[in-house]
């Protein structure tokens, strides 16, 4: 959630237009987030009544679709009413952009809709390059997986109600190069963090009542800390010293946890572990030394990154999805219903600026050369500011 980009917009206006370059109409329904490389941007999308999941290329420049292209067409699986049927955010890596979808078998089994996930690499002119379903898949809650790269592989999480596992997959051909199973098979839906931890790479992420460290290039484990409950969905963050968790279901923690260990670090390596911020689903961000939470109930939460303690609370919105980003020294807290409230970190409460989007908003926003990319419910935002 962090970019390093300077001189970003801070202030726009869906409804009016102001600080508004385009708005184009985006097809379908989805909660995952744009991406943007040079002048492309892309981002993934349900046609819910024809039951296919597409990959759309759009110029970001005038907001002009390139292209858009069909992933695959199967039935819809079922999902919690918060999620949606194309949640995944894509990556690449400038010359293949990656996708992943839930293909259901379109039958109940229980109370999930069990299938395979679906990993394809599209090139920059919409041409498929390869299309893979490294395993199985079910959760009552539906899918939502997105991609993270490394080292010439496409590494996908697939925690689920079942025989869970994390896969890497080559990015040339979609093989499986190494494939880790998942102890408790529990559903969760964290995006995996990559760092360099005393020159060693670490594959971080919460979920299936554990939080661990892999090495992404082989699938060993470095770390694991037990707890501190039994599903996740948003991502941890890292500031050079520590990771920062922020979770889940049935229980709500916040925890600090030291890079450097090794085995099971449950009681060793916890610095610090609150509980009194609720936030479930959006990913924190961590700015000097305050880590800031998104409660999905709409509240606001500052903790200092040292000892733990909670510096101040706000009600900022009715409910949260998006995950928190940060640039130019401002925290963006998005609301479901597309406010987007600008706050500077520090001790107590201090707000720069609000902006609404004019729609309802899940998706996180994308910073790329001194814009804004948001994906509203409807439409697609870019935003210069000001």
């Amino acid at each position: 959630g962090t970019s390093l980009e300077t001189g970003i917009p801070t202030h726009w206006n869906g409804n009016t237009g102001k600080g508004i370059a385009w708005k184009v109409p985006l097809p379908g329904i989805g909660h995952s987030s744009p991406i943007v490389y040079g002048n492309h941007l892309f981002v993934t999308t349900c046609l819910v009544e024809s039951q296919r999941r597409e990959l759309l290329c759009f110029d970001t420049a005038s907001g002009k679709l390139r292209w858009q292209r069909t992933v695959t067409q199967t039935p819809l699986e079922k999902k919690h009413k918060l999620n949606s049927f194309a949640s995944g955010t894509p990556a690449t890596d400038g010359e293949l952009v990656f996708v992943t979808f839930l293909e259901s078998r379109g039958e109940l089994d229980g109370d999930a809709t069990p299938g395979n996930i679906l990993v394809a690499a599209y090139d920059f002119d919409g041409d498929l390059r390869w299309k893979v379903r490294p395993g199985e898949f079910a959760s009552t809650h539906g899918f939502c997986s997105s991609p993270v790269l490394f080292e010439g592989r496409v590494i996908v999480n697939g925690d689920h109600d079942g025989d869970s596992y994390i896969v890497a997959l080559d990015r040339e051909s979609g093989n499986t190069v190494w494939k880790s199973p998942r102890a408790h098979k529990t559903r969760s839906y964290v995006t995996p963090l990559i760092r360099e931890i005393d020159g060693q790479p670490h594959l971080v992420f919460s979920g299936s009542q554990h939080v661990t460290s892999l090495n992404p290039r082989d699938g060993s484990t470095w770390w694991t800390v037990e707890g501190p409950t039994e599903q996740f969905v948003a991502s941890m963050v890292f500031d050079g010293e520590k990771f920062y968790l922020s979770a889940g279901f049935p229980t709500h923690h916040v925890l600090g946890i030291h890079a450097d260990g090794r085995g099971d670090v449950t009681d060793t390596h916890v610095a610090w572990h609150s509980t009194v911020a609720k936030s479930y689903v959006p990913s924190p961000v961590v700015v000097d030394r305050y880590l800031f939470v998104a409660d999905d109930r709409g509240i606001a939460n500052c903790f200092d990154t040292q000892s733990g303690e909670r510096l101040w609370r706000e009600r900022m919105g009715r409910h949260y999805s998006v995950s928190l980003v940060t640039a130019g020294g401002l925290v963006y807290f998005m609301d479901d219903d597309g406010n987007c409230k600008l706050v500077r970190p520090g001790d107590k409460v201090d707000l720069a600026a609000e902006n609404p989007l004019g729609q309802p908003c899940y998706a996180s926003p994308a910073i790329s050369d001194g814009k804004i990319y948001i994906r509203g419910q409807t439409d697609l935002f870019c935003i210069v500011g000001n």
